[in-house]
């Protein structure tokens, strides 16, 4: 019998996310001046208010009220009517020194020896569902926000819209796990005020329904597009009137969209967030790192979908081990087990190596904090950051890096494919 998936999806103007984008804001200026830096950062987002806590060991100094300002600019919140904005909020920094009892376990007269800065459990996933390797439910969320906020930007063609909003989309499946149809789509944005609130709830599902959906399947391959259909429910702002929003309406807190940021339930989550933490701290670098090799596993052939669970201690080097999990969709006479054995020879799951392979000690994070961190575009661009000295300092970094099929080789060789 099919059965539904859905997955979520929010803006870079939701209160939580506005909160990632700022502690990985900081996160990359600290690692622009000081690749060596330490840094857990989180920050906290309500009325007109901002609160920076966390611990940092660094050689540099920086201006973290201009960057919370500059972040919460470039977002879209720069009008006082949203009773939150870059210019005239407060932000108060609680950050201080990282403890030296949790530092002795990561740092060591031999990088290659570096310990994992936390224990835990992290998770990849990927399947062959979609070009990327997402799984689609989460793949079209993203996708239905970020039109959304192009929208927003160009103000043209919808000209009422403000940062804050939210997507759903509901899949349907047969019983072989392969999409179906579109059964459902909520989107929920905020607005500017109308005078009327019915005339108001009419216009946003007509522009939604009209000018966002074909810009969205336009973007999409064939097979994609054919999923799109004349019966999909639409819910558009469900509960009405939805001008109140950002972190006026709700508060918010890093780290708390953590299956937005991943896979929209599909495969696990190890329950550790990423925003606000340089990549010493496995929770974020080793869920890149599975990531990227459940992606290059998929797209080698191993599996049509695969889930990649690695676990350490705090202080020590090498992982507790590597789960693997195929869902039965392994093609030829190999255990899991056993490919968690041949993955273990491919990939060095060492902190230090994995920093070394995905060039993860680069300012790279503030791409990720908003519209999930894997699934991205894998590129090289061009950064500018400047101290409150007036230092500056301009980097070619490469993004999302863990999205590179560059061990796809090295897999199909391993396993004689």
């Amino acid at each position: 019998m099919a059965y539904l998936f859905t997955s979520e999806s929010v803006s870079e103007g939701h209160p939580d996310k506005v909160a990632d984008q700022i502690s990985d804001a900081l996160i990359d200026n600290f690692l622009a001046f000081d690749k060596e830096s330490k840094v857990a950062c989180e920050t906290l987002v309500t009325t007109g208010q901002v609160v920076l806590a966390g611990e940092v060991k660094s050689h540099t100094y920086l201006d973290v009220q201009k960057i919370a300002r500059d972040t919460i600019n470039k977002i879209g919140y720069t009008k006082g009517e949203y009773m939150f904005d870059g210019n005239s909020c407060g932000v108060f920094s609680a950050i201080h020194e990282q403890s030296d009892d949790i530092n002795r376990g990561v740092d060591r007269a031999s990088k290659e020896e570096q310990g994992a800065g936390d224990q835990g459990m992290m998770f990849g996933y990927a399947t062959n569902e979609t070009e990327n390797f997402m799984p689609l439910a989460l793949d079209l969320s993203h996708l239905l926000l970020t039109e959304l906020a192009a929208l927003r930007r160009e103000n043209k063609d919808i000209t009422y819209l403000r940062p804050d909003s939210k997507s759903q989309v509901t899949i349907e499946y047969s019983d072989d796990n392969v999409p179906q149809r579109i059964d459902a789509i909520v989107i929920s944005t905020q607005h500017d005020d109308f005078a009327d609130d019915d005339t108001m709830l009419a216009k946003i599902r007509k522009d939604i329904v009209e000018i966002l959906i074909p810009r969205v399947i336009a973007k999409l391959p064939e097979q994609i597009q054919a999923l799109f259909n004349d019966d999909i429910k639409y819910h558009i702002n469900p509960t009405g009137k939805f001008v109140i929003g950002g972190p006026h309406g709700d508060t918010g807190l890093t780290g708390r969209k953590i299956i937005v940021d991943t896979y929209g339930g599909k495969g696990a989550h190890g329950g550790g967030a990423f925003s606000g933490k340089d990549p010493s701290k496995v929770d974020r670098s080793a869920a890149y790192a599975t990531r990227h090799i459940a992606k290059n596993l998929v797209a080698a052939g191993v599996a049509d979908e695969v889930l990649v669970q690695v676990s350490y201690a705090i202080g020590v080097v090498e992982p507790m081990g590597i789960f693997i999990n195929t869902y039965g969709t392994c093609p030829f006479n190999m255990t899991d087990g056993e490919i968690a054995e041949k993955v273990s020879e491919i990939f060095d799951m060492r902190p230090f190596a994995i920093e070394e392979r995905l060039k993860l000690r680069n300012p790279i994070y503030s791409e990720t904090a908003a519209y999930g961190h894997m699934g991205r575009t894998n590129e090289i661009v061009t950064k500018t950051f400047t101290q409150p000295t007036g230092e500056s300092v301009t980097l070619d970094v490469e993004l999302f890096t863990w999205e590179k099929l560059d061990y796809v080789d090295q897999v199909k060789a391993a396993f004689n494919l």
